[in-house]
């Protein structure tokens, strides 16, 4: 009983902390890379809510990650040198791991059972910049609730932002706990350049002409942009040049389909757009002598605090400019869907009915896409975990064999020792297998009382174990703090009924012992 309850909370336990991680069941770009590595596929797929009339689908939510590097806080060690001085030094850790990002549909549940310090972070109608951290993180980067923490990035450039902690939680799951960082799902997809963004810039000199150049300075998407000025149609001009005589405004689209390669990708590219207005005061036909500064760029005059309105002053006229950088696409697309099953025991069936709906069929975007479970992101887990249900088999076979012996060894005394009883009733007419029905019973009581015995034993250790967690465990190798327990009802009946029937059904080949007593000399055996 202690066994099947030890081993069944075990791989329940385990299970439960390594799909609160991630999830049962993944779906993602068709690729050789991770769930951590790969490819960005667009959020509104048509197959959303196909899934989520599934039977046995509980959840379906997009996610995305991206690894990061965290700089710890400025430790200061003092220490004693041979020659009596004193000294001190600065340590400064980085430690990498991953940013997970989900929105506001994310089940939060697994984080909250978990929480040691602080609050689940709430991402609202704009970007955040909270994260939920582990305990084994913030020990080692000496953090705590409210901290800000330097985050560095590799992008098209590399980057630098800040976050704020949220909270801290601590599963025991260390391998995990030390590699995973929940934030905002906006923040991850525009880190990972996910879709493009225009952002539209004017040169610091006149060119050749004398007339002002607006160049857009792109990122993201697969770097072959074509860009469409006003509607005159899309090409790979990424500059103009502009002699500005009126007020206008320039609308700029852009996106980043490989024409004349694959046209076909041209529906499922999401473009961004941007605006250019210009504002013409004085005599708008006048020459762009505009001012220069000591440096021979052009001299601005800032109308706002971000820069991206301000004006040139020529000789005749003023030429206000407005940069209106783009939405960017990037909210357009995921690393993947996350989804949770209601019963573990239903995963691979609902794996295989959304790998039918999903997998290596052309989406409408022309994504091609794969279905992948727990049990294969997590494979070195649960092939571990696997091997204790062979534990299992092995110790509860020894243990009916030992059972069996034992029993046998019993009834076989109890024939010995009433032999003269045996003899007895069958010079009364009584037939064998009328004794051994009697022997077997006596065996039977022999067993029930066993079992009674054993009962109260072993649920007691398992009540004890589960709510004052009396055997500790070492996380870092068995990923819980304490022996799991985890036995039900069924488990327990199954578990009594086949070890009665089990020994009974053995006690019949030593009862055929019986048999083979001769009355008279049993009557005269003393």
């Amino acid at each position: 009983m202690i066994t099947i309850a030890v081993v069944t909370g075990f791989q329940q336990e385990v299970r439960q902390k390594v799909s609160g991680f991630g999830s049962h069941i993944f779906i993602m770009g068709a690729s050789e890379g991770s769930i951590y590595e790969s490819e960005p596929i667009q959020k509104d797929q048509p197959f959303i809510k196909s899934i989520k009339s599934l039977k046995g689908v509980k959840t379906i939510f997009p996610v995305g990650y991206k690894p990061v590097l965290f700089q710890s806080k400025k430790n200061e060690i003092k220490y004693t040198l041979p020659n009596g001085k004193d000294t001190s030094e600065i340590q400064q850790n980085v430690y990498g791991t991953v940013l997970k990002g989900v929105n506001d549909e994310y089940d939060w549940s697994f984080f909250k059972d978990n929480m040691v310090e602080g609050k689940i972070p709430v991402f609202g109608d704009s970007i955040s910049n909270k994260i939920l951290i582990s305990k084994k993180l913030s020990d080692n980067l000496n953090f705590t609730v409210g901290d800000t923490v330097n985050a560095y990035f590799v992008r098209t450039q590399p980057v630098i932002n800040q976050f704020v902690v949220s909270g801290i939680y601590e599963t025991g799951l260390e391998e995990l706990d030390k590699k995973i960082v929940m934030s905002d799902l906006r923040t991850v997809q525009k880190l990972n350049d996910w879709g493009i963004l225009i952002t539209p810039e004017l040169d610091d000199t006149l060119n050749l002409d004398g007339n002002i150049t607006v160049r857009l300075n792109i990122s993201g998407g697969n770097g072959s942009y074509l860009c469409n000025w006003g509607g005159t149609g899309f090409s790979g001009t990424t500059a103009i040049s502009l002699w500005p005589y009126k007020d206008t405004t320039y609308r700029i689209i852009a996106t980043d389909y490989w024409a004349g390669i694959n046209p076909s990708l041209e529906e499922s590219a999401i473009p961004d757009t941007a605006y250019i207005k210009v504002t013409v005061a004085g005599d708008p036909f006048s020459d762009c002598d505009f001012e220069m500064d000591e440096n021979g760029e052009l001299k601005r005059t800032y109308l706002n605090q971000t820069g991206s309105k301000f004006s040139l002053k020529a000789s005749s006229k003023t030429v206000t400019f407005e940069m209106i950088e783009g939405n960017g696409s990037s909210h357009n697309y995921v690393g993947g869907f996350e989804i949770n099953v209601k019963k573990w025991g239903d995963l691979d069936a609902v794996t295989r009915g959304i790998e039918k709906k999903v997998e290596f069929i052309p989406t409408p975007y022309n994504e091609m896409l794969q279905v992948t479970s727990i049990k294969d992101n997590q494979r070195d887990i649960f092939v571990w975990l696997g091997f204790l249900d062979i534990n299992v088999i092995i110790i509860l076979s020894l243990m009916i064999i030992i059972g069996i012996i034992n029993m046998g060894s019993a009834l076989l005394v109890l024939i010995l020792i009433r032999s003269n009883f045996i003899g007895m009733m069958k010079s009364m007419g009584a037939t064998n297998w009328k004794i051994r029905k009697i022997f077997l019973i006596q065996a039977g009581f022999l067993i029930g009382r066993g079992m009674l015995i054993g009962n109260v034993v072993g649920l007691g250790i398992c009540f004890a174990q589960s709510q004052f967690g009396i055997i500790p465990l070492n996380p870092e190798v068995y990923y819980l703090s304490q022996v799991p327990i985890e036995l039900n009802v069924w488990h327990w009946l199954i578990l009594n009924i086949a070890t009665l029937f089990v020994c009974l059904i053995s006690l019949i080949l030593p009862s055929i012992v019986i048999t083979r007593i001769n009355p008279v000399k049993a009557i005269k055996f003393d």
